[in-house]
């Protein structure tokens, strides 16, 4: 018995040496290239040396907005538009080793996006420029490149000085990843496979998959490309086999056909993912494999049923959001993407379009994953300009390239159904629309076919549109024509219609002005003298104010809500968002747009989308109940799934209160006493939800609420901890603005600080911030070891608060 467990211990011992010396059966490496940059501002056009001293240069890892750790000042040339935070110029370097046996393979590196005009470097051979901050870029690297000892150094100086460059704020720097592809000289190209599903049944689905293979060797090589389509356990469930010849330099497109039996569909609800392996053989030998992500649905735009996917008729629910992370600027982190989304999501929201840039691909993949439907969108601008600097400046020269690699890089993706090749366009007002929108549509599909394209109009009458009239479009966009929306089918015969950009509504989470049933409009662009305002920069969130040429979302909502014909709307914003702070001047620096505020903590507003966005029971009460003895304060309520809403203060009844033809929410006009307000939403007089509303005390203690006390230990998650101030019985203080000091010891650093007022002149990085109507928000990220963080909230004459999150590999 002893020698046969001496022989199973000498099978296992051999196994895990065969496994340590085994060649990788994946032979495409893609390695995450974030790590380790030296960083400095300012122009160092040495940096390109190799023997170039950056000593005294800042060590970071990318993604990195250096825009975003600046001081807030009305001088920056970005202006309050643009975030009133600096710009200017700054340089990175990197310096790596690559083993000998590198030497055969094929190695580039990817950059996801650099604002802007990032010029790179490797070992002082300049391989170019991109002027467009929003585009996906790659360079072969292979030929500049040193072996063994040798190091490399790759060099990117990014100038983001000429301003004003954009009407809101877009960060400066190396601000989305960054990855160096090894892989074999035979191999798939670059954004180099397209899938499409071009017939799909309760039975089967019909796969084409296209893939363009490069042979970058010296010889002649007789090849297999085997692609398999694995579903989302990662079984097979189809493959399929092409073999071909290819000499040096030479490349090709393959076409492979696959058959998914019983499909599962993507869709809003259940997205459901499969992804395709292509690997690429030479002999017996595995040259390269990539991923290809495969979502199978269908999808219809009609003029007078508006949209249905797999099948279904559905309204597209849709939010407009810029690229901005709030506290952490423009630097892209796919946790604090996939918050934003979980948050939209619970709302109701479906659909995101994405205003007005290519997004960051962690954007897509979580749209993929979560089920979102997406409007990816290229331009704000063709040849005429906006602002002084922005991108009609390389529109000539550019802008062909960019919408390509828009298109190459993001089509194989399921959750985007309509491309928009450009906002509110000047060129829709002239003949010279016509063209350009001929021509952006035959390069859209020239590389996909399979969805539709839009633009984001603002001209409504035919004939003073150019750009409808080149008659290119599939979908006709309007952006904040909703009183307009009833005449279009007759305008517009035979048309297919989506709301591209709605309401501008404006609002501050937690202030409340009475009256609350007067609707405003801010008269003016906030460059002008206010006619009307609140001292303190802030807006009222009741849903009362709007931008001028927009109008509450109560209004937006009931004039599109029940229109067959129109597939959907976007809301104008679903986040606020740096820069654009209309209706105020400095120090006013991000926008009031936003159905959620800039920390993420969501306005009322919020509660009335997902009472009819969504079938969960919804019974939302506000204000806050903290006012001066006898001030009439109107106290309104969204619900859904229930007949009335029954309101009482301090146990007596208010009345019970319904909804009346398009009503979207109910009011009580009720003089103050401090104590309880209840609220009481029925159906058929059976109560459904119960909700309270308490005065607060005195403040008395600081509260951490993490949004996850676990997370992993790899240096990029993140836990946004909800900050409250409170009386002593939990209630938090409505109208408190003491400043919060944070400590913060172990394997986690703070990474931002936010309270959501949009007026705020605080650093988004600090160890501090003062909380705004009662809270403010602490994010915190992981460090690259497993362990504890503990987290000490202070603040003078309260309790503190203390939290420890986990990290974990």
């Amino acid at each position: 018995m002893h020698r046969v467990k001496s022989f199973f211990l000498l099978l296992f011992v051999l196994a895990l040496c065969w496994n340590c010396t085994a060649p990788d059966d994946k032979e495409r490496q893609v390695i995450d290239f974030n790590s380790g940059w030296h960083f400095q501002l300012g122009d160092h056009p040495n940096a390109i040396s190799a023997d170039f001293d950056v000593s005294n240069w800042r060590e970071l890892n990318l993604p990195h907005d250096w825009s975003i750790e600046g001081d807030f000042s009305e001088d920056h040339p970005t202006k309050p538009e643009g975030g009133a935070l600096p710009a200017g110029i700054g340089w990175y370097r990197k310096a790596f080793r690559l083993p000998t046996e590198a030497k055969e393979q094929s190695i580039w590196i990817e950059f996801d996006g650099v604002y802007r005009n990032g010029e790179v470097w490797i070992n002082g051979h300049r391989l170019g420029i991109r002027p467009n901050g929003y585009s996906s870029f790659k360079y072969d690297l292979s030929e500049f490149l040193n072996y063994g000892d040798d190091v490399n150094v790759l060099a990117v100086r990014v100038d983001n000085s000429q301003q004003p460059n954009s009407r809101w704020y877009t960060g400066s720097g190396i601000y989305r990843n960054v990855r160096l592809i090894r892989t074999g000289k035979v191999h798939v190209e670059h954004w180099g496979t397209y899938v499409t599903t071009p017939e799909i049944t309760d039975s089967s689905a019909s796969v084409n998959m296209e893939v363009m293979v490069k042979n970058e060797g010296f010889n002649e090589r007789n090849l297999t490309v085997r692609s398999t389509i694995l579903d989302a356990e990662g079984e097979e469930v189809a493959q399929e086999e092409h073999s071909l010849t290819l000499g040096n330099g030479e490349s090709t497109d393959i076409m492979q056909h696959f058959t998914v039996p019983s499909p599962k569909l993507w869709s809003t609800e259940q997205p459901y993912l499969y992804k395709v392996v292509t690997q690429v053989f030479a002999g017996m030998q595995l040259m390269d494999d990539y991923q290809t992500p495969l979502g199978i649905r269908y999808f219809e735009f009609d003029a007078k049923e508006g949209f249905s996917l797999n099948g279904k008729p559905m309204k597209i629910l849709g939010v407009c959001n810029h690229h901005d992370l709030g506290a952490l600027g423009a630097a892209v982190n796919k946790r604090a993407i996939e918050r934003r989304l979980e948050i939209l999501k619970e709302m109701g929201v479906n659909a995101i379009r994405t205003a007005h840039n290519p997004p960051a691909p962690e954007l897509l993949e979580l749209c993929d994953e979560m089920g979102f439907i997406v409007q990816d969108e290229a331009f704000d601008v063709w040849k005429k300009k906006k602002v002084d600097a922005d991108s009609h400046l390389f529109w000539e020269e550019w802008h062909r390239r960019d919408l390509e690699d828009l298109i190459l890089r993001d089509r194989n993706h399921p959750s985007i159904m309509m491309w928009s090749i450009g906002n509110e366009i000047r060129e829709q007002f002239d003949s010279t629309g016509i063209s350009i929108t001929k021509e952006l549509v035959r390069i859209v599909k020239s590389l996909d076919t399979t969805r539709v394209v839009t633009c984001a109009l603002t001209e409504n009458i035919p004939s003073k549109n150019f750009i409808y009239q080149s008659k290119a479009l599939d979908l006709l966009g309007f952006n904040y024509k909703h009183k307009d929306h009833k005449k279009f089918p007759k305008w517009y015969p035979g048309e297919k219609l989506i709301a591209t950009e709605n309401m501008s509504a404006l609002a501050t989470r937690g202030q409340y002005d009475f009256p609350s049933d007067t609707v405003m409009r801010w008269p003016q662009a906030h460059d002008k003298p206010l006619e009307t305002g609140n001292d303190d920069l802030t807006v009222s969130a009741y849903d009362q104010v709007s931008a001028y040429w927009g109008s509450t979302h109560e209004e937006t909502w009931k004039s599109i809500k029940d229109q067959d014909f129109m597939a959907g709307l976007f809301v104008w914003t679903g986040f606020d968002y740096l820069g654009e702070p209309i209706p105020y001047p400095y120090p006013a620096r991000s926008s009031y747009f936003g159905i959620v505020d800039l920390a993420g903590f969501p306005k009322d507003s919020y509660y009335m989308y997902k009472s009819e966005w969504t079938s969960d029971t919804v019974l939302h009460v506000f204000p806050h109940w903290n006012w001066e003895e006898g001030q009439e304060v109107d106290v309104w309520a969204y619900y859904n799934q229930a007949d009335e809403v029954e309101l009482f203060l301090n146990g007596e009844s208010l009345g019970t209160k319904k909804k009346v033809g398009d009503d979207l929410h109910v009011m009580w006009r009720v003089p103050y006493e401090p104590g309880t307000l209840r609220a009481v939403s029925r159906k058929d007089g059976k109560a459904i939800l119960e909700k309270k509303v308490f005065t607060a005390g005195d403040a008395q203690k600081v509260t951490l609420n993490p949004d996850r006390k676990i997370i992993k230990a790899d240096g990029k998650d993140l836990s946004f901890i909800t900050v409250n101030i409170c009386d002593m019985d939990g209630n938090m203080v409505p109208n408190a603005n003491n400043m919060v000091n944070f400590e913060i010891q172990g394997e986690g650093k703070i990474m931002g600080v936010d309270n959501g007022y949009q007026a705020s002149l605080e650093p988004f990085k600090a160890n501090y911030r003062k909380a705004f109507n009662g809270k403010c928000l602490l994010i915190v990220q992981s460090t690259g070891e497993a362990g504890n963080i503990s987290i000490r909230a202070t603040a003078e004459h309260l309790q503190p608060g203390e939290i420890v999150l986990e990290t974990v590999d």
